[in-house]
């Protein structure tokens, strides 16, 4: 243990003290931030001007253009000529200062594509659709009042109702004023990007145990250092050392984001919950509860290590097994498959949370550090949790055991592409 712990402070140490630790440590968060924040600003910074737009109604006594009105996407304005006079129109408004000529055919209300809308420059989605949505209204209001029913508009503003959302409660208690609210939005929300962390994590820090044993295999580093201690202990050491380096990276990335979840986060939702009612702030109240996050961080911190573990002892078994990088290349695909099949069944988590598919998925030490992440913002039974995170810490011994076994052969190999036929050979090698 004394050699395994020098072997995992010599990794620990070389890849903390470099500068892009130290830089991804940062700008991670920031990025992640920059991710959330972006989509808003770009459709901020898209949000097209009002546009003005000159109505030619040739329906009787102008009945459509009586109902239209002008809001902060478009400016309706009743054309200074005669309706039927085209030409004149386009003379008098084809200008850059107007979006377009909205003709209103006298059929309208029975004929609806009698409707035409010349524009003088690029198309805008969202003016066509707020100038579509007027019109439309505009022709159902023509239809209705031909039933002559007294106080028609109020009846139909009393019957038009919308629900916006529903509150969603979970059935986990025996008083019914202390049952949970949840989302299933913000549940798979939650999901994915937990799901996403893990699935980087395992590539970004597998792939670097890979890169480091295929390195100092090359230069013959391995060679001298198993003079000190044996092929088993060097990978341990390996694998333990990234794995803080990766351990201390989400601590950072943990104390960092409860942060903005304690003091930050509330600012910027105390306006929004006003707004949005009593059922939304209970929602949000999550997101801004330290021991709920704190809870979160806890679970994805060990499935982070256990799938780390389990992943870095095939990484390292492959990287003692080949020459360079290229000749990894077909085992690497192989150790990949089983995380690009736990990113397809997250996806389809939000369907059935607890199906059959996604339950063995988030128990199978393969599948299960991504798709159980992804399923516990769903609600997900503590001995569910339980059992997947003995089974993928189990698992992960029995794998450092095969791995252990080639790479006590694989380091002294060289200048020959192994196959599977040769690594279950050094497997059953006494």
């Amino acid at each position: 243990m004394n050699r395994i712990s020098l072997l995992v402070a010599r990794e620990f140490r070389e890849r903390v003290h470099k500068k892009s630790f130290i830089i991804t440590t940062i700008l991670t968060p920031l990025l992640m931030i920059a991710l959330m924040v972006a989509p808003s600003l770009i459709m901020l910074g898209g949000k097209s001007n009002t546009k003005k737009v000159a109505v030619l109604d040739r329906t009787e006594g102008k009945t459509i253009m009586q109902s239209l009105q002008s809001g902060a996407t478009v400016v309706f304005e009743e054309a200074a000529v005669s309706p039927d006079d085209l030409s004149a129109a386009r003379a008098a408004y084809g200008s850059d200062s107007w979006y377009g000529i909205l003709v209103i055919g006298s059929d309208i209300v029975d004929n609806t594509s009698s409707l035409q809308l010349i524009i003088n420059d690029s198309p805008v989605m969202s003016v066509d659709e707020a100038i579509q949505n007027q019109v439309q209204d505009a022709i159902r209001q023509a239809r209705l009042a031909r039933y002559d029913i007294e106080d028609m508009d109020r009846i139909l503003s009393d019957a038009n109702v919308r629900i916006s959302s529903i509150q969603t409660l979970k059935n986990s208690t025996a008083d019914d004023e202390s049952m949970e609210e949840t989302s299933s939005d913000i549940s798979f929300a939650l999901g994915i990007i937990l799901g996403m962390m893990l699935y980087f994590i395992l590539i970004v820090y597998g792939s670097q145990v890979l890169s480091s044993v295929i390195e100092e295999k090359q230069s013959r580093v391995l060679d001298v250092m198993v003079t000190s201690c044996t092929p088993t202990e060097l990978m341990l050491g390996k694998i333990f050392g990234i794995a803080l380096v990766a351990a201390l990276q989400i601590v950072i990335w943990a104390v960092l984001i409860l942060s903005v979840s304690a003091f930050v986060m509330p600012a910027l939702m105390s306006g929004s919950t006003m707004t949005a009612g009593a059922g939304s702030a209970d929602i949000f109240s999550h997101l801004t509860s330290v021991s709920f996050m704190s809870g979160l961080f806890l679970e994805l911190f060990l499935y982070i290590v256990g799938g780390f573990l389990f992943y870095a002892a095939m990484y390292a078994a492959v990287g003692s097994a080949v020459d360079n990088p290229q000749d990894a290349g077909q085992f690497n695909l192989i150790i990949m498959m089983p995380i690009i099949l736990a990113i397809m069944v997250m996806m389809n988590i939000m369907n059935n949370p607890d199906s059959g598919i996604v339950f063995w998925c988030s128990m199978i030490p393969f599948t299960s550090p991504v798709v159980m992440m992804a399923r516990i913002p769903f609600g997900v039974p503590v001995w569910q949790v339980a059992v997947s995170i003995a089974v993928l810490f189990i698992s992960f011994f029995l794998m450092a055991w095969i791995a252990g076994r080639i790479f006590r052969v694989g380091v002294f190999m060289h200048g020959k592409k192994p196959t599977w036929k040769d690594l279950g050979a050094w497997i059953r090698m006494k």
